[in-house]
């Protein structure tokens, strides 16, 4: 059982492992000069100077706390962004690689469903996902002992604990677009290439009277500038972002049983 998500799962621990290390080590070293750039800059005179609906979208009014500007610096943008594209892009060459190197022939072969096998392959996601989440959990709160000031641990445990809903949601659409997509490279941009415009979307329609065009950015569900600066928690928004990855992950184990993998 899961010898398929065991030899995935082996694959991408190496990847995971300098992706985490390199993201936990952004994050620290943020934490550490955050006190020296708090300290020396004159943020609310500098966010005068910008437009207040800018401001306002961005949260940059949470700057100059210690959880804003770690919000904002790493999960708002490297998280939400960067992490997210790259767990959509992930998913993207997993089914379509196989079918364009002709290895899915081979895996189809064994005695295992289509279904299984796309979700053990996606299942295997959770190395990156676990692995990332760790290294910077601690790179972010050991560097807050160094610098002898405090995030409240509960507020960053659940930055992380929330983010996975997301993760996961970010992934399966991603094996959905692996299932229909022609080509590997095709699959890989237009995954990330949808995560990174729905956030962008977001951004852009917030706070107007289009913001309900955002529903569709998985962003929308999870605010980690909410968790750390306010300490607000959206279970609603996990549920619905893990409800969106069963849906999407269920609609592409239907769709490959459906498709010509030749």
């Amino acid at each position: 059982m899961f010898e398929t998500t065991r030899f995935e799962a082996e694959r991408l621990a190496p990847s995971s492992v300098v992706i985490g290390a390199s993201i936990a080590a952004f994050g620290g070293m943020m934490t550490l000069i955050a006190p020296g750039i708090l300290g020396d800059v004159d943020l609310e005179t500098l966010f005068e100077q910008l437009p207040a609906a800018m401001v306002e979208q961005m949260g940059l009014e949470h700057m100059g706390t210690l959880e804003g500007f770690i919000a904002i610096e790493l999960y708002e943008y490297v998280w939400l962004l960067g992490l997210g594209a790259y767990l959509s892009y992930l998913a993207g060459g997993t089914i379509a690689g196989d079918v364009e190197n002709g290895r899915m022939d081979t895996l189809l072969a064994a005695p295992v469903s289509r279904a299984r096998l796309l979700v053990e392959r996606y299942l295997a996601l959770l190395t990156p996902i676990v692995v990332v989440n760790v290294a910077v959990f601690v790179g972010v709160y050991g560097a807050t002992l160094v610098i002898e000031e405090t995030i409240p641990l509960v507020d960053l445990a659940a930055v992380h604990a929330l983010s996975v809903p997301y993760l996961l949601a970010c992934g399966a659409f991603g094996m959905g677009v692996s299932v229909v997509a022609p080509r590997r490279r095709i699959a890989e941009g237009v995954a990330a290439g949808t995560i990174i415009g729905t956030f962008l979307l977001e951004l852009l329609v917030s706070g107007t009277d289009v913001s309900w065009l955002g529903a569709i950015a998985p962003m929308r569900y999870y605010d980690p500038l909410a968790i750390l600066t306010e300490s607000v928690y959206d279970p609603v928004g996990a549920g619905i972002l893990l409800v969106a990855a069963i849906v999407l992950l269920g609609g592409s184990g239907w769709l490959f049983g459906e498709v010509d993998v030749q």
